[in-house]
């Protein structure tokens, strides 16, 4: 066991150099010049001379990359170009807000979707649950900026319940917090919750059709006991897959979500950066959206491991 982990944690590493590699460039490739972007079309060339300069754009891309990495592995991601702020100081506050908003949905998301998967799986056939299938399938369709403008005409400008713009501040109380980010949680509730309860319901399902379930059955028990006491530790393994996955995706995927309600978190920042042509923010939220997400895949293969008996002995 403690095998397989060290080789899931060093697949995780290799992965988020290969991501590192990739952010750099396709940072690098994209086209126009940094230096013209920032100092705009008024510079003259020596201006843009020394600056290529002061930003290291003189270097070798190889250099650049290395001198880069190395920084980040020293918690140092550079100085941004249109502030010359530190960016680990810019991020972190925007990365709090953002860990917020998808534990606050993760909060909501994942006791509701394994509820109703395990509940849909004990009714299979019923009228709940097809309607839990119909339902499901409909959220899984929409995209999500679509959603949200939904939720925002029918709860913040039809009935007024809550406010369209998630405005938050570090010193907030946390009650107005959850107020004002109880719209963006929903939408990303609505959005994650169909994927973990259709993975739940399909997960305890196949399950239900393995041998020592129907000696259950047959020996006279409850579906409802057979489901919760024997048929869903078994199904564990591909939940707290496609929930880990889900969880990254409340925090990678919150990018559209930050933008519709202007909501201050790192996927906001990005959308800034991108319009200001800030690579080097650009370059650190994608490094931390990326580390986020393979902690969160690496830590369900470590679960995943934990919790079959297969991977846990010898065969």
């Amino acid at each position: 066991m403690l095998k397989l982990i060290r080789n899931r944690l060093l697949l995780g590493v290799l992965t988020l150099f290969a991501v590192s590699i990739l952010i750099f460039v396709c940072t690098e490739i994209l086209p126009g010049d940094v230096a013209s972007a920032v100092l705009g079309q008024g510079a003259t060339p020596e201006a843009l001379v020394i600056f290529r300069k002061e930003l290291g754009l003189d270097l070798p891309a190889y250099l650049r990359y290395w001198n880069w990495l190395v920084g980040a592995l020293q918690g140092d991601l550079g100085v941004a170009l249109t502030n010359k702020r530190v960016i680990v100081d810019e991020i972190m506050p925007r990365l709090a807000n953002t860990l917020f908003l998808a534990g606050y949905a993760a909060l909501i998301a994942i006791p509701l979707a394994v509820g109703l998967g395990v509940y849909s799986a004990i009714n299979e056939g019923k009228l709940s649950d097809k309607l839990s299938n119909i339902s499901t399938l409909v959220a899984i369709s929409l995209p999500e900026f679509f959603v949200a403008y939904l939720l925002i005409i029918f709860m913040a400008v039809k009935f007024t319940w809550f406010p369209s713009l998630s405005t938050v501040f570090p010193d907030m109380p946390l009650s107005d917090r959850i107020y004002q980010t109880t719209l963006p949680a929903i939408t990303l509730t609505l959005l994650v919750a169909a994927h973990m309860l259709r993975m739940t319901r399909s997960s305890v399902l196949a399950v239900m059709s393995t041998p020592y379930i129907e000696m259950a059955f047959l020996k006279g028990a409850r579906r409802q006991r057979v489901i919760t006491r024997h048929a869903l530790p078994n199904a564990a393994a591909p939940i707290i897959t496609v929930v880990a996955l889900n969880l990254a995706y409340l925090v990678v995927g919150v990018v559209v979500i930050e933008a519709v309600f202007v909501y201050p978190g790192l996927g906001q920042l990005m959308v800034d950066a991108v319009a200001k042509r800030d690579f080097p923010v650009i370059q650190a939220c994608g490094l931390v959206f990326a580390t986020v997400f393979v902690l969160l895949n690496t830590l369900a293969d470590i679960l995943v491991i934990l919790v079959n008996p297969r991977l846990r002995h010898k065969r």
